[in-house]
């Protein structure tokens, strides 16, 4: 695991298909799991610890909040308060799941008076560089979790075209799915705006990703990036993920 501070690939071209990851490697999340079960880093050694600090957690795409438990339960341990995101399953407009996860922020940053660290996963990554696109002031501390954030529809076909069943003729007056091209919905558009200061954002993505196109993910900025070894499903059960999580949370202060 490194810092990438080398410049990237050239962004894939906006229309042209992605290259489809090797699908077949997600099979060896098991073995990550497992992994992190045998570190120390599962129990909080050499980890920073928080100081109650309020951290969401935003699922990907299908998912909902108890795919992320492992996570949420890691940083209870270490010392921060873990929040679910509100959104039950992330399954059809993105763009409506923006507005759920900036509705659980706001409320939270009302709650404790500060401004709140998120963690996304995928397109929770996505959706939560939205709201800290335009409510910069609810968030502190933006990690992005293998998010294609160049990109949003450079993903494995099968998982794309998934995507646009569930979502096709989900706007009303145009058949199209939020996942194509000629969609109306505005998530990409809001997605594209870039991150207000004072938000701190890290981008950490896993060359060998088997659903997300890997070149879609860094920041501009190669400050904000952060390679890993993982599958895409690794990057919330990977020990090498939440040494990297407890570091990024620790350096917020």
């Amino acid at each position: 695991m490194s810092y990438e501070r080398e410049p990237f690939a050239k962004d894939p071209p906006a229309g042209a298909p992605s290259a489809s990851p090797p699908l077949w490697r997600e099979t060896l999340v098991w073995a990550e799991w497992a992994a992190l079960r045998a570190s120390p880093v599962y129990y909080g050694l050499s980890v920073p610890r928080g100081r109650g600090e309020p951290v969401v957690l935003v699922p990907g795409l299908f998912g909902s909040d108890a795919y992320l438990a492992e996570l949420f339960q890691w940083l209870a341990r270490i010392g921060y308060a873990p929040r679910r995101s509100g959104i039950l399953a992330n399954i059809g407009c993105p763009d409506a799941g923006v507005g759920r996860l900036e509705r659980t922020l706001d409320q939270l940053a009302s709650e404790t008076g500060q401004p709140v660290h998120v963690i996304g996963h995928s397109l929770g990554g996505l959706q939560a560089r939205c709201v800290a696109n335009e409510r910069p002031e609810l968030v502190d501390t933006l990690i992005m979790l293998g998010a294609p954030i160049r990109d949003h529809l450079q993903a494995h076909p099968a998982v794309l075209r998934a995507a646009q069943l569930l979502t096709a003729g989900h706007r009303p007056g145009t058949p199209d799915s939020c996942y194509s091209r000629s969609s109306s919905c505005p998530f990409p558009t809001r997605l594209r705006r870039a991150v207000a200061p004072p938000v701190r954002r890290y981008a950490v993505y896993s060359r060998t990703d088997g659903v997300i196109d890997w070149r879609a993910c860094p920041e501009d900025d190669p400050a904000c990036n952060a390679e890993v070894s993982s599958t895409h499903l690794g990057l919330v059960v990977h020990p090498d993920v939440y040494r990297l999580i407890g570091r990024l949370l620790t350096a917020a202060r």
